[in-house]
């Protein structure tokens, strides 16, 4: 039986830019964009402003990249971990949805990183980041590890691995060892993403990324890893999956096509479920907690168990938890009629009149929606009102979503958005002139590091 990390070596290996079809270089371009503008709009954030803190004593290392929206060269794996804490921070960027759920977009600061090292022109960084979307994915269309108590973010640490591996210029024995190095350090707790959420939930995957664009350096170098590291006597099936098997998905899927993009900056399982509410809200105009009888939002397992079992997701008590929270989003887009970065401040999610209009809300299961996911991602908010009037609303692919995406224009409005009063709007929109050029470039990290941040 042909190893995993053989397979995973040999496609990424293969892969040419002539190869890839042009509609997926257009969607990964959307994600490069929209993942620095999710960046530079978390710029301030507490985590952020940590990581970016340890980054800058890191200046004049031999191997540099880019500290987004500073303009400053700083280690490469410090640039790739503070970077990617702030493209996930906001919970705001890309996802896949299969049995496994998580952000690829995660990966993209440490695959920039990799192409700043070895100054790897846009085709390169684009190969990269194909190669580490299809990878990340064909992982998640294999096995749940959160079932088996592990983190996502386990799937981010290999995939980075093998698209660094790639930009680096690595043969398929070199992305096979990176592959390897990475498989066998990439364990991560589900505990993340238990109970009430900390600061790490935002900055999880950003470790992991840094610890794939690590294992490829370790290779690019001459590191061997472990092997065989998923089939070995104490690999990653017998140990982590505590003897469960899988074969790796087919690559060659196209699979960045199947990523959706954030229209709020909430937990992908109640995109929809903020549309239906804002779908209520516009019907029946301004609510206050007083006039609502009952709240009943119906949606799907996956949905159930992550952002609404738990006592913390009823509760929230942290930013964290309450971007995580399908009662509390639901709530607050009813009263507000409105859901953006300041939804998830400490004075709106322990505000009195979200607790109340939660406290009358009730979540169910509904089958069909269970039906359709992972392919859709179906809600429904009905809200029985003390004048008997029942008004609902469904939603099953929002905007943003693989099936109803967004096209240049609706990606650079989020950009605008979320970086406004931030980023100076002409230096906008020379990123983006640059941006939607990115195979052209010779210097791909360029409009990026010409963004600065105000202040």
């Amino acid at each position: 039986m042909t190893r995993i990390s053989r397979v995973i070596a040999e496609w990424v290996h293969g892969l040419s830019y002539d190869s890839i079809p042009g509609e997926v270089i257009e969607e990964a371009k959307k994600r490069f964009v929209d993942s620095v503008g999710v960046a530079l709009g978390a710029f301030n954030e507490e985590p952020v402003r940590i990581a970016r803190a340890i980054a800058e004593g890191t200046g004049g290392a031999r191997i540099p990249a880019t500290l987004w929206g500073t303009g400053l060269r700083v280690a490469a794996d410090h640039a790739g971990f503070a970077n990617g804490c702030a493209v996930r921070y906001f919970d705001f960027n890309d996802t896949y949805l299969s049995k496994e759920a998580l952000h690829p977009s995660d990966m993209i600061p440490a695959l920039l990183a990799a192409a700043e090292i070895v100054d790897a022109d846009g085709r390169r960084l684009l190969e990269g980041m194909v190669s580490a979307y299809e990878v990340v994915g064909a992982l998640a269309d294999s096995y749940s590890v959160r079932d088996r108590g592990w983190d996502h973010t386990v799937y981010i640490n290999i995939a980075t691995a093998a698209g660094a591996a790639k930009i680096l210029g690595l043969d398929a024995d070199g992305i096979e060892q990176a592959v390897n190095i990475a498989t066998n350090t990439s364990l991560a707790l589900r505990q993340t993403r238990a109970g009430e959420l900390s600061m790490w939930k935002g900055c999880a995957a950003a470790h992991a990324a840094r610890n794939g664009l690590f294992s490829a350096l370790l290779a690019w170098k001459g590191m061997t890893g472990p092997s065989p590291v998923f089939e070995g006597e104490f690999g990653f099936f017998n140990v982590a999956l505590c003897g469960d098997r899988f074969d790796l998905a087919r690559l060659g899927e196209w699979r960045l096509l199947k990523t959706s993009i954030k229209y709020w900056p909430v937990e992908y399982h109640s995109m929809s479920a903020v549309e239906a509410a804002l779908k209520v809200r516009e019907e029946v105009g301004e609510i206050k907690p007083e006039d609502i009888e009952e709240v009943i939002v119906k949606t799907f397992t996956v949905s159930y168990k992550i952002i609404v079992k738990d006592p913390e997701k009823w509760d929230p008590k942290t930013r964290e938890t309450a971007d995580h929270s399908l009662p509390y989003i639901v709530a607050a887009a009813l009263l507000d009629g409105r859901v953006w970065i300041d939804t998830f401040r400490p004075e709106r999610f322990l505000a009195r009149d979200v607790r109340v209009v939660m406290s009358r809300m009730k979540v169910e299961v509904d089958p069909e929606y269970d039906r359709i996911y992972p392919e859709g991602i179906g809600n429904r908010v009905i809200v029985k009102l003390k004048d008997g009037r029942v008004v609902e609303a469904e939603s099953i692919y929002p905007p943003g979503h693989f099936k109803n995406p967004l096209d240049r224009s609706g990606v650079e409005d989020k950009f605008l958005r979320i970086t406004r009063g931030l980023v100076d709007p002409e230096d906008s929109k020379r990123f983006f002139q640059e941006a939607w050029m990115l195979e052209k470039l010779v210097d791909p990290a360029r409009p990026v590091r010409r963004l600065l941040v105000r202040g």
